[in-house]
């Protein structure tokens, strides 16, 4: 699946790749929904799931649990826009895919 696949799948009703939980965990972010979100990101104990994970804490406010999740995927805190950092994510995990 490509990005642009995985944009416009959010037009549907549910996510497109409901195995992959980090990736879900994003398109539900994409619709609005930070508790589904955080929920998918949550059930992927894996590094692709803790970078969601710290993705949605950033997102939320809370930098401390933030700064958790991002040591827990190896990766750097991030500071660029919500957007632009959900696009890498989100490419990544579905380069990973």
């Amino acid at each position: 699946m490509t990005l642009q696949e995985f944009r416009e799948s959010l037009s549907q009703l549910a996510p497109p790749t409901p195995e992959n939980l980090a990736l879900t965990g994003l398109w539900w972010d994409a619709k609005g929904d930070w508790t589904r979100a955080h929920e998918s990101a949550q059930q992927d104990e894996g590094p692709s799931g803790a970078w969601v994970h710290a993705y949605l804490h950033r997102k939320e406010g809370d930098i401390s649990n933030a700064e958790y999740w991002y040591n827990r995927a190896g990766k750097k805190h991030s500071s660029v826009s919500f957007e632009i950092e959900w696009e890498k994510i989100a490419k990544a995990l579905l380069k990973a895919s």
